[in-house]
């Protein structure tokens, strides 16, 4: 079970757009993600990676998280709202639930749920 203080480090992180630094500080390496029913990822270096991959495509990303932090047991809960500005100047942004598994201060599972729809606007 992760502490408050290392949930409120990651999530501070993730809200700083060091997106890949969260995953490099706080994913154990056998982490694996999913976005809503799609394939698993997993490896905490091919999580960083394709996350890299993800932010070298867009000219930058605002995080804003929504709401508490919510923690029990192994299991935590954040919703965030991502703004991307494409390369392009358009901005696009969504929100989503990250439901977060850990094991002791480790994240091993987080899954996203969010609408696709968001980013055809």
């Amino acid at each position: 079970m992760p502490s408050l203080r290392t949930l409120q480090a990651f999530a501070d992180t993730v809200e700083s757009n060091d997106h890949v630094g969260a995953i490099r500080n706080f994913y154990s390496v056998d982490a694996r993600t999913q976005e809503n029913d799609g394939e698993w990822r997993v490896g905490r270096e091919a999580l960083a990676a394709r996350e890299a991959a993800v932010l070298a495509a867009v000219a930058g990303v605002k995080t804003t998280r929504l709401g508490p932090l919510l923690l029990e047991g192994d299991h935590s809960a954040i919703c965030w709202r991502f703004e991307f500005t494409a390369k392009d100047g358009k901005v696009r942004s969504m929100e989503e639930v990250a439901w977060q598994t850990w094991r002791g201060e480790e994240l091993v599972e987080e899954r996203f749920f969010y609408d696709p729809q968001q980013m055809a606007r």
